[in-house]
């Protein structure tokens, strides 16, 4: 990979941008416009993200602009519908994935992490329909369970894509609570949640560009919002 490789899981998230920056500009010639609009801006938030070290609530942010700009797919309000999005996205980047980089931050790197994001009931939007008084949602507890049942069950099989789209449904939550105002910025009583979606995100979305890149020739379909006159 020109400009240096991101296969050593001990590398720091702060050296991405530039290594990504790097590839980009020896390889992009060969990309189709809309590959190449994806992977411009997924990698100037990347940079900027790597840039902020103190505060969790912007790097949070920061990240997850530059997956929506990696994954260029409009956002939809309905989280069981994004998740059906969300899986293709997974499963194509997992079947790409030659050395196995996403299964390894999946079952080795963020493991307890993300084990944790998956049981927590505040990333979870069942619970918080409830406590907004939509109807419907008093069993809240038991989606969670059975909720809880599917993962355990993904997790059995090691099925990296489904664990992928269960994990971003819960970082979508996260990410409504932020953008929407329904968190205080750095509050107390849900940094456990930011500081380890901000760092599950930070080591994913490297990745996630990287495979892209290399798989130029794939169709990742056309960006939302495109360059015009």
């Amino acid at each position: 990979m020109p400009g240096g490789s991101l296969n050593d899981s001990r590398e720091l998230v702060a050296g991405h941008f530039q290594i990504l920056k790097d590839k980009q500009r020896a390889i992009r010639h060969d990309f189709p416009d809309g590959l190449a609009l994806r992977v411009h801006r997924a990698i100037s938030w990347l940079g900027r993200a790597e840039a902020e070290h103190d505060d969790d609530d912007l790097r949070f942010i920061l990240l997850w602009v530059g997956f929506n700009s990696a994954y260029a797919s409009e956002v939809k309000s309905e989280i069981i519908g994004e998740r059906g999005i969300f899986g293709a996205f997974f499963e194509t980047l997992v079947a790409l994935d030659a050395d196995r980089r996403i299964y390894n931050a999946v079952w080795q790197r963020f493991s307890q992490e993300i084990r944790l994001l998956l049981s927590n009931k505040y990333v979870f939007q069942p619970f918080w329909n409830h406590h907004n008084g939509m109807p419907g949602h008093e069993n809240w507890a038991d989606r969670l369970a059975s909720s809880q049942r599917s993962i355990a069950a993904a997790m059995g099989k090691q099925d990296t894509a489904r664990i992928l789209s269960l994990m971003f449904d819960r970082l979508y939550v996260l990410r409504n609570q932020l953008v929407h105002g329904g968190a205080t910025w750095n509050s107390k009583v849900n940094r456990d949640q930011v500081r380890d979606g901000a760092s599950v995100l930070g080591f994913l979305l490297p990745v996630f560009i990287d495979i892209m890149m290399d798989n130029s020739g794939h169709n990742w379909g056309l960006p939302f919002y495109p360059v015009v006159d």
